[in-house]
């Protein structure tokens, strides 16, 4: 019963499956349940044990994290008239190991630009002294520098 809850909860309603622990817990219990199923309860308990192990092993060394914290999506609003191509390039390359300028729109009816970056920051920490460079080029308009969103939230 255990192993086709865990099964069903990975494809109800069609939502995201959620992260790689969650999955590896729903499988361990799937495991736990066919092997109980089958009336080997020893092997059962065995088993359990060890992928808990596991579980709590590679939590602790963070096996597989990449460093979340230094990848951000950064917002910059310029005025009209100053020329984006470059001019921040100085700043960031300073900052971060890596960015990319993947949009650019126009806010407030055309009289400014929003240019949206993804970076990897070189260290966290100097977000604020990035922020104060950026602003001195930016004419001090809004800067705005948030977590990156690399999970898929719809199937």
């Amino acid at each position: 019963g255990v192993a086709v809850a865990g099964a069903f909860s990975l494809v109800r309603f069609r939502s995201v499956p959620g992260t790689a622990k969650e999955i590896t817990t729903l499988f361990l219990a799937m495991g736990a349940g066919l092997i109980t199923g089958m009336g080997y309860l020893a092997y059962a308990l065995l088993f359990s044990v060890i992928m808990c192990v596991l579980l709590l092993l590679y939590n602790r060394i963070a096996f597989g994290k990449t460093r979340e914290s230094l990848y951000k999506t950064m917002n910059i609003t310029i005025p009209e008239d100053l020329d984006y191509s470059g001019v921040f390039d100085e700043i960031l390359e300073k900052y971060t190991k890596k960015y990319e300028l993947v949009r650019v729109k126009t806010t407030a009816m055309g009289s400014l630009f929003r240019l949206t970056y993804e970076i990897v920051l070189k260290e966290t920490g100097k977000e604020k002294e990035m922020i104060d460079a950026l602003r001195v080029q930016n004419g001090n308009l809004e800067i705005s520098l948030s977590r990156q969103d690399s999970t898929v939230n719809e199937l």
